[in-house]
C-alpha cells in the first residue's frame, strides 16, 4: 500500500481515478515526457499506464506510485520501483515545468530517497537518467548520487546510471 509522504511544500498520495486528465496533461507534455521512459508516446497509451496504475501497480502492490501535490493541484509524479537495469530500485519522478527552478524537484527526489532508505530498509537507491538532461543530473549529484555506469541504448544514446548508498553513522565517524 502505497503511503502518504510530505515534504515541506508538496503532498506525495496515491493516484486517484480523478487525476486521469491530470496525470496525462503532465505525460503528454513534451518538456515532461521527453525524459520518462523512452520519450513521448501518445495521449492512449498514457491513459493506459494510468489504468494500469490501479490494477496492476496497486492491486498487486508491486511498488510506490505516487501523485505529487502541490497546493491541492497535481504538479508531477513519483515512484520508487525495483529494476533489473540497476539491480536494485530506481527512483522516477517528474514535474510540470511550471514547478521547474524553484527547488521542487530536489524537495520530491530527497523525500523518495528517504522513503527508500527509512521505510524500505534499503542500503541503496537508483536513477537512471538520459545523459543530456543535465538538469537532473545535477539535483542528483546535490543529493548524493554518484555516477556509477553507462548504458548504451539501442538508439545510440547513453543513459548514466547513478546511485545514492544509505550512509551509516560508522561511515559518517571514520
Amino acid at each position: 500500500m502505497t503511503p502518504v509522504l510530505r515534504t515541506e511544500r508538496l503532498l506525495l498520495d496515491p493516484y486517484v481515478p480523478e487525476d486521469e486528465a491530470d496525470f496525462v496533461a503532465l505525460f503528454q507534455d513534451p518538456r515532461v515526457s521527453r525524459w520518462m521512459g523512452d520519450g513521448p508516446v501518445s495521449e492512449e497509451d498514457d491513459r493506459a499506464l494510468f489504468g494500469r496504475i490501479f490494477t496492476k501497480v496497486y492491486a498487486q502492490d508491486l511498488f510506490d506510485v505516487w501523485a505529487v501535490r502541490r497546493d491541492g493541484r497535481l504538479i508531477g509524479h513519483a515512484e520508487i520501483k525495483p529494476s533489473d537495469a540497476v539491480g536494485g530500485h530506481e527512483i522516477v519522478y517528474g514535474l510540470a515545468p511550471a514547478a521547474w527552478g524553484s527547488g521542487l524537484g530536489t524537495e520530491l527526489a530527497q523525500a523518495v530517497v528517504a522513503h527508500g532508505f527509512d521505510t524500505l530498509g534499503l542500503t541503496e537507491v537508483h536513477a537512471t537518467v538520459a545523459a543530456p538532461n543535465t538538469a537532473s543530473l545535477t539535483l542528483l549529484d546535490r543529493i548524493g548520487f554518484e555516477h556509477v555506469r553507462d548504458i548504451g541504448e539501442d538508439d545510440g544514446s547513453t543513459t548514466r546510471v547513478l546511485t545514492r548508498r544509505r550512509s551509516t553513522v560508522a561511515e559518517s565517524r571514520g
